[in-house]
């Protein structure tokens, strides 16, 4: 029996952080359905407070996800990141980061792109001769680029 998994990341501001990503990988924000989303409010199974207007689209308050591109119709996409909403602080460093492989392109000069739109360089570290940046996105996940 084959598993799928997504990637969940807690976080104060789930829409910005999922356009970042998106932005970051060259995926795409998963639409969310207008339609769907007011007729569970004109039904009264959610209210106007759990929603809000993001790019000028009407979305869930608490969640965004983003895809590949080619993914984005898949009824069961095989790579996904969704982004939501905790109150709480990051306070300790992730035990789970994940790795973005930049292949032909110089880390530094990736490393200058990502601090320009919000990332945060922590440190750079090798193992032999392989060495990778360790960064942070604008809410302070961890991640690394090598």
């Amino acid at each position: 029996m084959g598993l799928i998994t997504q990637t969940v990341v807690d976080c104060h501001n789930p829409h910005e952080l999922a356009d970042w990503w998106a932005e970051t990988l060259d995926w795409a924000v998963e639409p969310q359905d207008e339609a769907f989303i007011r007729s569970m409010i004109e039904q009264g199974f959610a209210t106007d407070d759990e929603t809000l207007v993001h790019n000028g689209k009407l979305v869930w308050r608490t969640g965004s996800a983003i895809r590949p591109p080619e993914e984005l119709d898949a009824a069961r996409p095989t790579r996904r990141m969704l982004f939501q909403t905790t109150p709480d602080e990051k306070t300790v460093k992730n035990r789970v980061h994940w790795d973005v492989r930049i292949e032909d392109r110089d880390k530094d000069e990736v490393r200058r792109e990502l601090e320009a739109r919000g990332a945060t360089f922590l440190w750079t570290a090798n193992q032999g001769p392989h060495e990778w940046h360790t960064m942070a996105d604008p809410e302070g996940n961890e991640f690394c680029i090598s």
